[in-house]
């Protein structure tokens, strides 16, 4: 049975387990009379990324392909309750706690993993699924030894209860061509395929060849029309720079993305609704303390309380960021130099905003609009943009998503000048890592470590 034979098990994981918690909310809130206001409509927005990512770590399905029903039922229970957690968490974070009826929300806690386990069951049980269907092993044979088909074979064994047993290998070269560390055997050539398919009744069939060696796929695919084996193709998109690489399809035409944004379909809307409410929460709690900045600014030094620069923005259009004026002048032009330690353009409570990095209060202004986000790599001004992106490869990849008031190369040591290409590249490549590894998770990280990065004063002048 292949992996892909499990459609109950894997569309109740991906899909419908965020659904049914959802679902319960509204049930919930509908059964003690509570409100369904927008807030309750944010948490269960909240509640279907939060239970999607967690069981997508936790994974309770790898001890239910292994029928360990007590091990599944706690790993059920777990993982709504770090889910439920976490929502509890981000709602006294953002002071909303107090917003929801905690008669609906207490019920809700407790009738969702009930729920779960009762409608997996269920469906699983109903389509005379039980334990023994669930482990049943299906065997594959490998086309091509080499690295990538090393790496689908690992892993696939990785997996706990995976329900794939590998035959073998079918490769063309010599054996002083093979890969190292191979586990399994090289059961003959290309040629050999179809007749021990049919002779040993493989299931799946998978082929790792590179594009060059299209003739001869060719022919084993028409060899192979005389077995009943499913057959895939391994395409061998590690040799590119990977970054957020999924399958897709355009107007009914398969397509592989090797590069693409993370903020698509759910996750979007996860990120502005996060965005949102926190910038609102931050800007109604530090409203008093903006305005007094504003008065220090405006009478300490001439020039505009708010300095405005062009930056570049999502897809690398030109947006309007705000921040406190900091120095005595508000370079905006084909050459911007960097602040730098003892920088007399600096005004004093230009260096205390800067050290604290108050200066940057208003860009929550710019995350209102939809210019910016609270997480992401920091804008650049569009002078050290259009210097650095013909120095560094990759550089203007960091567009493909909305710029950040903070980012995970600033909590990384990466805050402030950089005064060296070396620098500028590092930071480069942390935020290109941020875009390849992006969770809710991460988000709430860098949030956290940036309050710590902020009070130690590093790194910012």
């Amino acid at each position: 049975m292949n992996i892909s034979d499990l459609p109950v098990v894997t569309f109740f994981q991906r899909v419908l387990d965020p659904l049914i918690i959802m679902g319960n909310l509204y049930v919930c809130a509908a059964i003690t009379g509570a409100p369904f206001d927008g807030y309750m409509l944010i948490l269960m927005v909240l509640a279907f990324y939060v239970s999607s990512s967690v069981y997508a770590h936790i994974d309770p399905y790898r001890n239910w392909r292994r029928g360990r029903w007590l091990a599944y039922l706690r790993d059920v229970l777990g993982g709504w309750a770090l889910a439920a957690g976490v929502l509890w968490l981000l709602a006294v974070c953002c002071g909303l706690e107090t917003m929801y009826d905690t008669q609906a929300l207490l019920l809700w806690a407790l009738s969702t993993p009930l729920l779960l386990v009762l409608l997996n069951y269920s469906a699983t049980w109903g389509r005379g699924d039980g334990a023994s269907a669930v482990v049943e092993r299906s065997s594959v044979v490998i086309i091509g030894a080499n690295d990538l088909s090393l790496k689908f074979v690992d892993r696939i064994e990785s997996q706990t209860g995976h329900p794939l047993q590998i035959q073998g290998f079918f490769d063309d070269r010599t054996p002083d061509r093979y890969p190292l560390n191979m586990r399994h055997p090289i059961l003959g050539t290309m040629a050999d395929v179809a007749s021990y398919v049919r002779a040993h009744h493989v299931k799946l069939i998978y082929i790792s060849q590179p594009i060059s060696a299209q003739p001869r796929i060719r022919k084993l695919i028409d060899e192979l029309q005389d077995t009943t084996a499913s057959v895939y193709f391994l395409p061998d998109i590690y040799v590119f720079d990977l970054m957020q690489a999924r399958f897709d399809s355009v107007a009914g035409i398969p397509v592989i993305a090797i590069c693409e944004t993370p903020f698509i379909g759910v996750n979007s809307l996860v990120k502005r609704i996060s965005d949102i409410v926190l910038a609102l929460l931050i800007q109604i709690l530090l409203l008093p303390l903006m305005l007094v900045i504003a008065a220090l600014v405006k009478f300490t030094s001439p020039g505009p309380v708010i300095f405005r620069q062009r930056r570049y923005g999502l897809y690398g259009e030109e947006i309007i960021v705000y921040k406190f004026r900091s120095m005595t002048v508000t370079e905006d032009g084909d050459k911007v130099v960097q602040a730098r330690k003892g920088d007399q353009r600096v005004t004093p409570i230009g260096a205390f905003l800067r050290k604290t990095s108050l200066d940057e209060l208003p860009q929550f202004f710019n995350v209102l609009q939809g210019r910016m986000s609270i997480v992401g790599p920091r804008p650049h001004a569009v002078a050290h943009n259009e210097q650095y992106r013909k120095l560094i490869k990759g550089y203007m990849l960091r567009h493909k998503v909305k710029p950040g008031i903070t980012g995970w190369a600033q909590v990384n040591g990466l805050r402030g000048e950089t005064e060296t290409l070396d620098k500028m590249e590092a930071r480069i490549q942390y935020d290109l890592d941020y875009l390849r590894s992006w969770s809710l998770w991460l988000d709430l990280w860098i949030i956290l470590r940036t309050v710590k990065v902020v009070l130690k004063r590093d790194n910012a002048f």
